[in-house]
């Protein structure tokens, strides 16, 4: 089974091509400051051509679904979805946090994953390894650092965006019980969305295009804005 896998979730994205018996066969990233649409189809166009292959060549696509950048995701499943329903092949959505904490497989601590949400909070969620995966003991949020650290007990590995961000806090909180990766497991890797992606599929998570669906967690700044807006007309 060949997949091809999409991650936007961040500014920090990519493409990556994989194979259930011959594992990663191709991977690219690119750091986008503005939009991901700008350069994405070149990207993957640019990976299929160097892996060989040819689009009609993958059983299943893979994207990573969030939570993160509302606009990312966006772009990334509509993309993911286009791809899909053209070849008349399945969408799986893969979970963004899971996917980055799949950066420590066989950690002997927890990890727990941190994107910035901005407004002062982290989008996060918190997982064990166990029997050759990752168990998720804290479901994806939106949350203030300072509130999720409370909940935390024993030494634990924090990953990603948010971590970084928020680093000095969580020290500040945390002490010696924090641990950080390496700044390059700090970030979202295309490849952990096709491998997990390969495995979700095979458990039969995929699912039609037209029902791939983000996780966002939370409602977007404009949501809110016009919810907002809306309480004080009325």
């Amino acid at each position: 089974m060949k997949i091809l896998a999409i991650e936007t979730s961040t500014m920090l994205g990519g493409v990556a091509i994989a194979d259930d018996s011959l594992g990663l066969i191709a991977e690219a990233r690119l750091n986008v400051k503005t939009t991901h649409s700008e350069r994405l189809m070149t990207v993957i166009d640019q990976v299929i051509a160097q892996s060989g292959l040819t689009i009609d060549a993958f059983d299943v696509y893979a994207v990573a679904a969030g939570p993160g950048s509302f606009t990312g995701l966006r772009i990334g499943l509509s993309t993911a979805k286009g791809l899909a329903y053209a070849a008349g092949k399945p969408v799986v959505a893969v979970p963004t946090l899971e996917a980055l904490a799949w950066n420590f497989p066989f950690a002997g601590h927890p990890v727990c994953v941190l994107l910035d949400a901005r407004r002062g909070e982290v989008y996060a969620a918190l997982y064990r390894w166990e029997s050759g995966r990752f168990i998720r003991d804290i479901a994806e949020i939106s949350v203030k650092a300072e509130d999720l650290l409370e909940r935390l007990d024993g030494t634990v590995i924090f990953a990603g965006e948010g971590a970084v961000a928020y680093r000095d806090r969580i020290i500040g909180i945390m002490g010696c019980r924090a641990l950080f990766g390496p700044a390059d497991k700090m970030v979202p890797a295309p490849s952990n969305v096709a491998m997990l992606g390969l495995r979700m599929a095979g458990e039969g998570m995929g699912t039609d295009p037209f029902n791939a669906a983000p996780l966002y967690v939370r409602k977007s700044e404009a949501e809110v804005r016009l919810q907002e807006q809306k309480g004080l007309s009325g």
